[in-house]
């Protein structure tokens, strides 16, 4: 089965809008670090650095990371409760604490002081270890869904982002693990938001939480 062979009920088209969150939050995450790496004067390597330096005190493309990490932070949130209302299970939550870790992380910029940069770290590595959770959480629902391809591609997501993001605090290269890790999760959510904005993933019945069976959002 693919991603809509099981039909379910439709999403109201308020939650199908607030799914797209899941592709404009990866979208500007990873066009921020992108476009931050090009800017910057400063010596920085996408390869060895890690991606918050792009937004740490006194680098010149602190404004453009920075603004990647806050649209991340907030659209991830708007997308788990479409998230929640389509799959169920727990991965909606894992996606709101990913995009809260991640304001946390551009409120913490690197090189304020040593205290900010322990809370710092500590932001990123529970955002990490929230986004690559993400795509496990959902596969068990998925699966009872009959969703197998996009469960299949959340294995796959969550094991590399899982293992990247390991990798990335070893003396192995941290920013091309980062970047590996952190974009394999994304690729699943926004494969995610646009299975559940299209309508091919649609609530079951026992995926549905019964408070969402209303017309809250009609």
């Amino acid at each position: 089965m693919g991603f809509g062979d099981q039909l379910g009920v439709a999403l109201p088209p308020k939650l199908r809008l607030a799914a797209l969150g899941g592709v404009i939050g990866p979208a500007a995450f990873i066009g921020g670090w992108t476009v931050s790496a090009a800017i910057t004067s400063d010596a920085y390597s996408s390869i060895d650095d890690a991606i918050s330096r792009l937004a740490a005190v006194g680098a010149d493309s602190r404004p453009v990371m920075s603004a990647a990490f806050i649209s991340f932070g907030i659209a991830l949130p708007v997308y788990a409760v479409a998230l929640r209302r389509a799959i169920g299970g727990k991965a909606w939550v894992t996606a709101t604490a990913a995009g809260i870790a991640t304001l946390a992380v551009a409120a913490t910029p690197l090189d304020r002081s040593s205290a900010i940069d322990s809370a710092h770290a500590v932001a990123a590595g529970l955002g990490y270890i929230a986004l690559a959770a993400t795509p496990l959480l959902a596969v068990g629902p998925l699966l009872r869904q009959g969703h197998r391809g996009l469960a299949g591609l959340g294995v796959a997501a969550g094991a590399v982002s899982g293992i990247s993001l390991v990798l990335a605090s070893s003396r192995l290269p941290t920013g091309f693990f980062q970047r590996l890790g952190l974009t394999a999760a994304d690729i699943w959510i926004i494969a995610s938001a646009v299975a559940i904005a299209s309508g091919a993933v649609r609530p079951t019945p026992k995926s549905s939480p019964a408070r969402w069976r209303t017309n809250r959002w009609s």
